[in-house]
């Protein structure tokens, strides 16, 4: 390997004269010898991952995309003597993902190198590498660093970060100037555009450091920066000068005046801070939420919507709108890539016969098939130029802001492809006026349409597209104010608002329950908006379902093709579900992640994903996989949903006891009522003082828990006689009850809420029931002795055999009862369902026909036993410690799953796929399948 000192190197090319392309491989080469690094040709004969002119000898006669390429490294771009690097850095930009992406993109005139750092998602840094500057080591070290450990280069800040900070920043501004009086909509129209313009100084749209310096020049005053800002305001309304600077045309509603508010010192400061920030590298996709927060912080929490992240968004944005596209793009790919190779066939042809005719054929067919390739490219360019695309809950624009990224990023690919075979790079056709929004927050609705031209303005700066055509901003007229799901009409009547047509409805509508939805929309605008869906939409249902008919109802009349929207994973369960049935009715659902965890104010909850379209999309994915069929609950394989009530399974399951107010005593307090004397009635207290068993005492610790339990139907007086226990409930109990909105709960004071009539008839006679949590992480049935009283959250089962326990602890049972589930709270566990689960489950044989005596009945009731009392003997070993006892519980010990309860579940599941007579090696969808037509066939033959 040859060697050149700094000195010699700077000597030889300082004087240089020679042109751009016969300089630049000689001075890399150079480079090379410089840095001790092996060149091009040396390190990389093929060209496979180190390369001078990267691309070229692509057919039609393409150009390379880089002078130079290093995998992993760097995209390399040399133009003549003081020519514009900017303009090299555009075309590497362009040519960026066809360079494989790589993390440095360097420019150089040979008197200059620049270094520009092109990491995902963090701050772009720049370097400047002069020629004398490698005569300094630490400098040519850094040269060095390109070419061996370009993570030397990457920022420690990330986009997010950035944008986080400033929207910290401008919330403080928020807030003082709200503190003056100023009215909230003024104050976030004024503080939207100041956000504008400093991110117009840093992407070139004003000149450099022009707003910085206003705010940061010495001695500023309030009303002096205030009659600046008019100024500046007006030049930008129109275009013309600040001063000696020239202003482009901005406008697009945002300055349509010169209109400013006074900022006092504080805010000029916060301003001045805020300021140094490289604006030119916020995060458009979660902008719009961070600073809606400090514009706003009251206003769109309240109806749940909250922070989308960008990798939410492309869950749905990608398979609705994208993957769609993208399989087109492939066709028109292969396509370009014949009629490509056909022009290399022509160029490839003998060219020694040079009569006018021959030659006039082959300029023939070579205009031909390039009419043919640009046609083709173009007409696929304006495919991508006309989908519309509506977010009917856009809040400030996230999702609108990422599909149209998307759809530029693709665009690029056809301008890139279309430019390496010959043809020219050209402005993309793709713009924000494709994006339709619908948003009744006055806030959200201003700020969406910046964050979506700041995205827009952002990515053409990246991709090396300059910017857009004067007035730089133009005005985004669909993105409109107003409500989605409900308005009045001229006589006050409640009427359906129409949605504008479009090709695909994404978005992310507000989350509110049921119970909320009075407290924050107010009970007029509930029984509105209920009475004009009735018969589409559950009466009790979430406000977001209302989201989903709508874009349903826009796809059944042909005025959209497909639809992604988010909701809570509530969208999945009974009272909400109709509205994914009605999809499947009209269309089908392609696309579904059931359930993903998710913040919403600070609070775990868990989310569903769906995308649904006319049915016409066979390409179907659930949960990331593909799959055949996803069924109206999100899940796959056999639709459990389906199945129908049994009349056979009445009368066995039950909810336990809802107490309505304060019952529950602790031990000590319950060992006092049962000590004292006899009561004037003769009996103990014993009779209502009892043990109450909780979902925690199942699947923890038996706790010391009391209850007070007066039965179904004593009166007060009889209930008095328990003197005691009834002057407890009295004080404690009653002065809830008396102002209960229920008449019989606030006038029965002192009786449970609900308490279960029919449990307790089908307890009487046993000595013992089966119990399970509504909501645990792992399906454990125990027993309960039936003197205690079951809590409201455990499910009870008045059987005391063993067979009976056995089935409802097997696998066979847990596989029905997690497909029938809801998945509850920050651990996303499955909950248990009376009437889901219990009474559509089809036992071996319908309950109380068992067959006596028959040996698979045994085999499930010995299996049983022997699992049950090796968990009791686990839990309470003899001479545990308490704190040793405190560990043992069924939670850990099915956590830890040791080896003893795997085998003796094994042999239950064993025993219970017996009575079925079905194979002991079926999976679990297989397993469902057969349960479903199992209840199908007995519903059937009820009815």
């Amino acid at each position: 390997m040859a060697h050149i000192t700094p000195q010699e190197f700077v000597a030889k090319w300082r004087n240089a004269t020679v042109t751009e392309r016969a300089a630049s491989q000689s001075h890399f080469n150079d480079l090379c010898d410089l840095l001790g690094h092996p060149k091009p040709l040396e390190a990389d004969p093929h060209g496979e991952w180190f390369a001078f002119e990267k691309g070229a000898g692509k057919a039609s006669g393409g150009e390379g995309w880089a002078d130079v390429w290093k995998k992993g490294c760097f995209g390399w771009e040399y133009k003549g003597k003081q020519a514009n690097l900017d303009k090299a850095y555009a075309q590497l930009l362009m040519y960026y993902g066809a360079l494989d992406n790589p993390p440095l993109l360097i420019v150089s005139d040979i008197d200059t190198i620049r270094i520009h750092s092109h990491f995902t998602n963090t701050v772009r840094r720049t370097e400047t590498i002069a020629l004398d500057d490698l005569l300094r080591p630490e400098k040519l070290d850094l040269l060095r660093k390109a070419f061996t450990q370009p993570e030397a280069f990457r920022s420690h800040e990330t986009t997010a970060q950035v944008t986080q900070e400033a929207a910290a920043q401008f919330a403080r501004i928020a807030q003082l100037l709200r503190a003056y009086g100023n009215p909230p909509a003024e104050v976030a129209h004024f503080l939207i555009r100041l956000l504008f313009c400093l991110f117009a100084e840093d992407v070139g749209i004003l000149p450099p450091k022009l707003f910085s310096r206003l705010v940061t020049r010495p001695k500023q005053n309030a009303a002096a920066f205030r009659d600046q800002l008019r100024q500046l305001f007006a030049a930008m309304s129109e275009g013309g000068y600040f001063g000696v600077d020239t202003i482009l045309h901005v406008d697009g509603g945002l300055f349509n005046n010169d209109a400013t508010l006074l900022m006092d010192s504080d805010s000029l400061q916060v301003l001045a801070e805020v300021s140094r920030l490289d604006w030119g590298a916020i995060e458009p996709a979660i902008l719009g939420t961070l600073f809606l927060r400090g514009l706003d912080p009251s206003k769109r929490s309240q109806q749940g919507a909250h922070f989308t992240s960008k990798e939410d968004i492309l869950l749905i944005v990608e398979p609705v709108l994208m993957a769609p596209l993208r399989r087109r793009w492939d066709e028109v790919r292969a396509e370009a890539a014949g009629l490509a190779a056909d022009l290399a066939l022509i160029d490839e042809e003998d060219l020694t016969d040079k009569r006018p005719a021959v030659l006039k054929s082959r300029r023939d067919r070579r205009t031909r098939l390039n009419t043919r390739l640009s046609s083709l490219l173009l007409a696929f360019r304006q495919e991508l130029a006309a989908i519309q695309i509506l977010d009917p809950a856009c809040g400030s624009g996230n999702f609108l802001y990422v599909a149209l990224r998307l759809l530029l990023d693709l665009e690029k690919e056809v301008i890139s492809l279309e430019a390496s075979l010959g043809g020219t790079v050209s402005f993309p056709m793709v713009s924000p006026s494709q994006l339709h929004g619908i948003e009744i927050d006055p806030y959200a609705y201003e700020l969406a349409q910046t964050t979506i031209w700041i995205g827009y303005i952002q990515w053409l700066r990246d991709n090396g597209f300059g910017l857009p055509d004067e007035p730089i901003l133009k005005p985004l007229e669909a993105i409109r104010q107003m409500d989605a799901i409900l308005a009045y009409d001229g006589e006050g009547k409640p009427v359906e608002p129409e949605w504008p047509a479009a090709d695909v409805i994404i978005g992310n509508p507000p989350f509110l329950g049921d119970k909320k939805m009075r407290a924050e929309l107010g009970d007029r605008y509930v029984e509105d908006l209920r009475g004009l869906y009735a018969g589409r939409v559950p009466g009790g249902a979430d406000l977001v379902t209302y989201w989903f008919e709508k874009a349903r109802a826009q796809i059944e009349a042909g005025k959209s093709k497909r639809a992604g929207l988010l909701a809570t994973n509530s969208i999945r369960q009974q009272g909400n579900r109709p509205v994914l049935e009605r999809i499947k009715e009209t269309g089908d659902i392609f696309m579904a992640w059931s359930d993903r965890p998710w913040v919403l104010d600070g609070a775990a909850v868990r989310v569903s994903f769906v995308g649904f379209d006319n049915g016409i999309d066979q390409n179907r994915s659930l949960d990331g996989l593909p799959v055949t069929a996803i069924n109206r609950d999100l899940t796959t394989g056999g639709d459990v949903t389906g199945a129908s009530p049994l009349a056979e399974n009445d009368g066995i399951c039950f909810l336990g006891m809802m107490k309505a107010g304060p019952f529950d005593i602790d031990g000590v307090t319950a060992r006092q009522m049962l000590d004292a004397p006899v009561n004037p009635n003769g009996r103990s207290n014993s009779d209502v003082v009892r043990r109450r068993l909780g979902g925690q005492d199942v699947v923890g610790r038996p706790r010391d828990g009391w209850i007070i339990d007066f039965g179904v139907d004593l009166t007060e007086e009889e209930a008095s006689m328990f003197e005691a226990p009834f002057e407890y409930v009295k004080k404690y109990v009653k002065p809830l009850r008396d102002v209960n909105r229920r008449a019989r709960t606030r006038e029965r004071w002192w009786i449970f809420g609900e308490a279960r009539p029919g449990l307790r008839r089908a307890l009487v006679g046993l000595h013992r029931c089966i119990v399970t949590p509504e909501v645990a992480r792992h399906r454990v049935f125990d027993w309960m002795d039936t003197s205690m009283v079951p809590d409201h959250k455990l499910h009870v089962f008045a059987r005391e055999d063993d067979y009976f326990i056995g089935l409802l602890q097997s696998r066979v049972h847990e596989a029905w009862s997690l497909a029938q589930c809801a998945w509850m709270g920050v651990g996303n566990d499955p909950s248990y369902s009376s009437s889901r689960t219990f009474e559509t489950y089809p036992f071996p044989w319908p309950p109380g026909t068992e067959p006596a005596g028959d040996p698979r009945v045994e085999a499930i009731a010995e299996a049983a036993r022997d699992l049950v009392a090796k968990r009791d003997a686990w839990l309470n070993p003899e001479g545990a410690s308490e704190a040793e006892l405190a560990k043992r519980t069924q939670t850990r010990l099915y956590n830890e799953r040791p080896t003893w309860l795997r085998l003796a579940h094994e042999r239950l599941d064993r025993a219970v796929l017996d009575a079925y007579g079905w194979p002991h090696d079926l999976t679990d969808e297989q397993i469902l399948e057969r349960l479903l037509a199992l209840n199908l066939e007995r519903a059937g033959a009820r009815g």
